[in-house]
Parts: C-alpha cells; sequence; structure tokens
C-alpha cells in the first residue's frame, strides 16, 4: 500500500542516493499547456541536502520545459523507480527554485570547476510530501554504465566558446562581439522559452562568466552504445544455446525426463507402503 510522508523517510534517504535515473514532472498553469516528463541521468548529480530539501544539477538540452514552469509556478515532482531488489517507487513533491550558470547562487551549489560539461543550472526542491508505493509492474533492468555522448558533445561546444573568448579578447568593449556555435549559442536558440511561450533562461546564455575545460578526455570509445550490441548479440546467443542446453551443459529434456521419473518413482513406492499397511497385497 502506498504511504506519504511530510518529509523524507531515513530509510529511503540511502536508497534514492544509489539510483542511477531520475524523472522530473512540471506542468504550467493554463489548461491546455503542455505536462512535461523529463529523464535525468548521470551518478553524482543528484544531491539531498536533508529531509525537506534536494537538488540536481541540470544539464543542457532541446527544451527548457522544467526552468520554464518552476519559474512560472514553482511546482515539481520527482520519481524515482526500483530496477534492481524489492520493487518500489519514491515520488518527492516540492517547490523548485532555478539558479543558473554564472550566478553566485549556482556556484554555491557547483563551484565552476566542479561543474559537469553542460551545466546550465541547478534545481533547487524543497520536499512538502513524501510518496511510496509498490512498483509491482516495473521489470528488473540492469545497469551497463553512463553514456559519454551528452558530455562529450557538450564539451566540444564548450571548447568553442573558449576558443571565442579568446580571439575576442582584443575587441574594444564598445564593439559587439560576433555570435559563436559554442553552447551558450544553443543556450540562447533553444533554451530562452518553453514550447508553450514561458521564459525559460534569462541570464545564463549572456553570462561573462567563462568554462574551464582545457581539453576533454571522452570519447565514443566510452559510449555504452557499443557495448549495449555487443550485450544484445551475447544474449542471443545465450537463448539460442538455451533451448538445447542449461547452464550446466546439460540436455534441458534429459534432466526433465530424469526429474518426472523420480517423481514418479517416488509415487509408486509410496502408494505401495500405504496398501500394504492396510493389508492389501501388491503385486
Amino acid at each position: 500500500m502506498g504511504q506519504f510522508f511530510e518529509e523524507i523517510p531515513p530509510s529511503q534517504i540511502s536508497w534514492i542516493k544509489q539510483q542511477k535515473v531520475f524523472w522530473v514532472a512540471t506542468a504550467p498553469l493554463v489548461e491546455d499547456g503542455h505536462v512535461n516528463v523529463s529523464p535525468k541521468g548521470y551518478e553524482q548529480t543528484f544531491h539531498i541536502v536533508d529531509s525537506q530539501r534536494v537538488w540536481y544539477e541540470d544539464l543542457s538540452g532541446g527544451g527548457a520545459e522544467t526552468i520554464a514552469h518552476l519559474r512560472e509556478n514553482g511546482r515539481i515532482t520527482i520519481l524515482f523507480v526500483a530496477f534492481e531488489g524489492p520493487p518500489k517507487l519514491v515520488r518527492l513533491f516540492g517547490k523548485g527554485t532555478v539558479h543558473e550558470f554564472g550566478t553566485p547562487e549556482y556556484e554555491e551549489f557547483v563551484p565552476i570547476e566542479k561543474r559537469l560539461a553542460g551545466s546550465r543550472a541547478t534545481i533547487v526542491i524543497d520536499v512538502h510530501k513524501v510518496g511510496t508505493s509498490c512498483g509491482f509492474s516495473i521489470p528488473f533492468f540492469d545497469y551497463r554504465c553512463e553514456r559519454m555522448k551528452h558530455l562529450t558533445m557538450c564539451a566540444k561546444m564548450e571548447l568553442k566558446d573558449i576558443a571565442r573568448e579568446a580571439s575576442c579578447s582584443n575587441i574594444p568593449e564598445v564593439q559587439p562581439k560576433p555570435k559563436g556555435q559554442g553552447l551558450k549559442h544553443f543556450w540562447e536558440s533553444n533554451n530562452l522559452k518553453s514550447i508553450d511561450g514561458l521564459p525559460a533562461l534569462e541570464s545564463a546564455h549572456s553570462s561573462e562568466v567563462g568554462f574551464i575545460r582545457e581539453e576533454w578526455e571522452g570519447g565514443r570509445e566510452k559510449d555504452d552504445e557499443s557495448i549495449g550490441r555487443k550485450r544484445k548479440a551475447e544474449k542471443k546467443e545465450e537463448v539460442a544455446k538455451a533451448v538445447v542446453k542449461g547452464e550446466n551443459g546439460r540436455d534441458d529434456r534429459m534432466v526433465i525426463g530424469f526429474i518426472l521419473g523420480l517423481l514418479v518413482s517416488t509415487v509408486v513406492v509410496g502408494l505401495r507402503r500405504a496398501l500394504e499397511a492396510r493389508g492389501m497385497v501388491v503385486t
């Protein structure tokens, strides 16, 4: 049965910290506005301050629905799902606040030298209700590894911003600096409004705070797509072998026949002894 609490129970805090993914749900106030649900990944992006306050590092994306909705009404729900171990769902209901990249509030949570590539804001949630429920219908999933593609893409865009700033260092202040194709340009092009027209990012794209990224060690070889394809092929091979043989190399049909024979023999012997105990002759 579902339960509700006014704060995060201590028994759930350690479990939440172990999760590799969570979902964020927000919505605008207008009736025909678009409700948004965003999946979030990468370890060490979600943090628990105490039983009534959490925050996460918000990474860049093609939209900024969560930020826009929070600016309008602050409502937010975070969902955690158990994909291994006992089934469980945990929802955190609260009011969220946005702190954009380049602001002192942002750097209180994420120092510039520790931010992930693509980090555009911190979302701080004051939790006023916590709900737990069964999650019996959720299947099991095995965690493989993080996808590196997002970090790689954003790091490359940040390097373009760094190169642009270096090339513009000699331009007089009275002259406008040319726009580049870096991450800040991406924010300006994609993250200023929601799909319903609500304002989203306000200052990150024009912030004078620069990125710190001398090089990027990521690459496609660290992306789990190739691992996933290899695992899929291995799984098909395992299934094909399992049709004929069991995990220990024995023929499944022989094992099943042996077990059935043993069961039948046990039943026959039991019946024989029961009849003999009643004085009935069994031949």
